[in-house]
């Protein structure tokens, strides 16, 4: 005998959504993104762009096909509350748009040169140096946001991507670059060897700690899936978040090369930035995983923070 059907009340939550229906039908063996679909297809919205919660308590529906109507606690006559929360943007175009900013600005401040500084000397082999270190680590990163990262969210509000690419077209971007390649930088004297190995040494070891930590963190989700095992291998005894790690000798090792106090100013806020979200991963760990999970004492920099 097949289980009777669900009824819901759906009612918007803030504005109003055009063509949203009042009530919706479901099994209650169906899965809860089974009711985004309906949603969405009747106000010709992309399962994205709206959030459903219970108007019992407000407590979030996910748009997961691995739980049930049944299993949110959802019956018949309940009430369900549906919130736009505007265009939307896929995460990797975000990060595609975001990394796009240095590979524009610094070959363009590099080659004109001649034109923006009024001089008619040559890059110096630290201007040139710096130049290929970081087209390649954003390069990298283009390759890893389209060949390597599954992302747990689809989107976020389109609205947000000015911010997000204000950090790396400014601040990683123009700002760096205005100042590595003037004739009265740092990078345009001599260099010393000695400084200058290290610092492409740190960048290698970084560049290449960061792309397997990010290979570990893909395997550990299955495609299509937002659940992930705890992260384990290079650099995981050490700190919650080896990636980022790894990801700051590679600037560090930038700083070596350019001596830029632009560069310098870059990593502070990159690491910073980088520290909350490893603390709150840390967290999110803790929680998730319980004692399975053994508790990191740093975050993002050994016997540091």
């Amino acid at each position: 005998m097949a289980s009777p059907s669900v009824s819901l009340i759906v009612r918007p939550r803030g504005k109003p959504i055009k063509g949203l229906p009042e009530t919706t039908t479901v099994g209650p063996t169906d899965s809860a993104a089974e009711l985004y679909k309906k949603i969405a297809a009747s106000s010709k919205f992309s399962v994205h762009r709206i959030r459903i919660t219970k108007g019992s308590d407000g407590s979030a529906i996910p748009n997961s096909s691995s739980v049930t109507i049944q299993q949110t606690g959802l019956r018949n006559k309940s009430t369900v509350d549906v919130k736009d929360l505007g265009p939307q943007i896929a995460w990797e175009t975000v990060f595609i748009v975001e990394y796009l900013g240095p590979l524009i600005f610094h070959p363009l401040l590099y080659f004109l040169r001649p034109i923006i500084y009024n001089t008619s000397s040559p890059p110096s082999e630290l201007q040139t140096l710096s130049l290929i270190l970081i087209s390649l680590h954003f390069i990298k990163r283009e390759y890893e946001t389209v060949f390597v990262h599954r992302f747990s969210l689809a989107t976020m509000p389109a609205r947000n991507i000015f911010k997000n690419c204000a950090h790396y077209w400014l601040a990683a971007g123009l700002n760096i670059a205005y100042w590595i390649y003037s004739p009265n930088a740092p990078t345009a004297g001599p260099s010393n060897p000695l400084i200058t190995y290290a610092g492409v040494a740190l960048f290698v070891i970084g560049e290449l700690g960061n792309l397997s930590t990010h290979y570990t963190l893909r395997n550990l989700r299955r495609p299509g899936s937002t659940d992930r095992g705890i992260p384990m291998g290079l650099g995981f005894s050490l700190v919650t978040c080896p990636n980022y790690m790894f990801e700051t000798m590679a600037w560090l090792g930038i700083c070596m090369i350019n001596w830029s106090l632009s560069t310098a100013i870059f990593l502070v806020l990159a690491v910073g930035q980088m520290a909350a979200w490893a603390r709150k991963k840390e967290m999110k760990y803790r929680k998730e995983f319980g004692d399975k999970y053994k508790r990191k004492r740093f975050y993002i920099l050994p016997g540091i923070y």
